[in-house]
């Protein structure tokens, strides 16, 4: 297929997924060639034809939605967030767990893919704030609508690409190496609780102190839908508790009772 063909039918496809072309221009070529493979596996000549199986199989929407997810994902990715996390964000937020005499931050990385942000969190933790707040402790929820890839993320094993952002002092106390592969420690494995969730159709209960939801809903989900998920996760932000965005992302226009944060790139404060 050329570049414009399928370009032409996800304008008209991705819509139906509650999607944006607009979040997909520069991603598009990953999911062409998914489509490709998907053609082949069906023995469907072009897209006109995928077309009509999917207006005659609605169970064919589920797969095309599958092939619609962008994955990219690595440890650290994005450092400017990470350092706001680790110098303003955490730290404000154990200082007040730690004046109110709770015991847990609960925090939840929204479409976790393979693990890579919730376990940097781990990490970022013990080795930056578990120092200063031995009394506090960091639980985190990891959420994925692609049970392939919590499978992964259940595994915690990577190649060493994924992990090049990571400080090598980091990766030494996180990671221990098994061949080819680099397995993180039980101890920051245990931090994390994984559970298949489509951010567009459940939504855990909360509270939670620190929400992550970079790079997927404020990417690729359709602005109606943009606002509905925006509305939950900032009901199920406790007050003070801060939302992180993608490096590119912003909010959608509304009144959300979020604030940017002072001090810490892509954040948003919910007001105390």
């Amino acid at each position: 297929m050329s570049d414009a063909e399928c370009v032409a039918f996800l304008q008209w496809a991705l819509p139906r997924l509650q999607l944006r072309w607009s979040g997909f221009r520069r991603v598009r070529r990953q999911v062409c060639k998914r489509l490709g493979r998907r053609l082949r596996a069906l023995g469907l000549g072009n897209l006109t034809a995928y077309r009509t199986r999917l207006q005659a199989d609605a169970a064919e929407w589920a797969a095309l939605d599958a092939l619609c997810r962008i994955t990219i994902s690595r440890f650290g990715r994005d450092h400017a967030v990470w350092t706001g996390l680790a110098e303003h964000v955490l730290p404000a937020l154990a200082e007040g767990a730690r004046a109110r005499h709770e015991p847990v931050l609960r925090a939840w990385s929204a479409g976790c893919a393979s693990g890579e942000e919730p376990y940097t969190l781990a990490i970022l933790w013990q080795q930056v704030l578990a120092p200063r707040f031995p009394a506090v402790a960091l639980r985190i929820l990891a959420t994925d609508a692609d049970a392939h890839l919590l499978e992964r993320a259940r595994r915690a094993c990577y190649g060493a690409g994924t992990l090049r952002e990571l400080p090598p002092d980091w990766r030494a106390a996180a990671f221990q190496r098994r061949g080819a592969r680099w397995c993180l420690r039980e101890k920051l494995r245990a931090a994390v609780t994984t559970q298949c969730a489509d951010l567009r159709e459940a939504v855990p209960d909360g509270p939670f102190h620190l929400i992550l939801c970079r790079n997927v809903a404020f990417t690729y989900f359709a602005e109606p839908l943009q606002q509905r998920i925006l509305a939950e996760l900032a009901a199920r932000l406790v007050p003070g508790g801060v939302l992180v965005l993608g490096s590119h992302e912003r909010l959608p226009a509304g009144e959300w009772g979020l604030a940017p944060h002072p001090a810490a790139l892509h954040c948003w404060r919910k007001a105390a």
